[in-house]
């Protein structure tokens, strides 16, 4: 497996693998979950609000970084990162694998990279998120065995 920096061709395959990530969070799991109204008004535009989002996320210039990692040639996930290097800390932004390169410690490698080069910045405290549901208990372990610490916070939802 080789990781590397984010190019610009890689913006569409991972805007695409971003969404194929996600797709069951959204639409299997919350809409579910919280029904229509909620869906619609916290998460309704959820693939448009990727392409904005990943299209945004390697930016040098903000302290906002992206690295992808090749298995086979083929692009098998994406770490992207931010650094705030006045506060000395780190944020994991997002992580996405592809589903044939789950279970392969891509993820795990990915954020080893992103922790490192956070460290170069300056970095010395990474804050990484994820939901508590079922569909982010891969996450949740993952975080958990790379030494992160779980804080607990509960989110409220309810349709007016």
């Amino acid at each position: 497996m080789l990781i590397r920096a984010f190019t610009q061709p890689d913006l569409a395959p991972l805007t695409e693998l971003t969404i194929d990530t996600f797709r069951p969070f959204y639409e299997d799991s919350f809409r579910p979950l919280m029904g229509e109204a909620v869906f619609a008004v916290q998460y309704g535009n959820w693939r448009n609000d990727y392409r904005k989002q990943v299209a945004e996320l390697h930016a040098p210039e903000r302290h906002t970084y992206v690295a992808v990692a090749e298995a086979d040639g083929i692009i098998a996930g994406y770490v992207a990162w931010s650094v705030a290097p006045v506060h000395k800390k780190g944020e994991i932004t997002i992580l996405a694998v592809s589903a044939q390169h789950r279970q392969h410690r891509v993820g795990r490698a990915l954020c080893e990279y992103a922790f490192e080069e956070m460290r170069a910045l300056g970095a010395g405290v990474v804050e990484i998120g994820t939901g508590g549901d079922q569909f982010h208990a891969p996450a949740r372990a993952l975080y958990e065995a790379l030494g992160c610490t779980p804080l607990p916070l509960t989110v409220y939802f309810r349709e007016l």
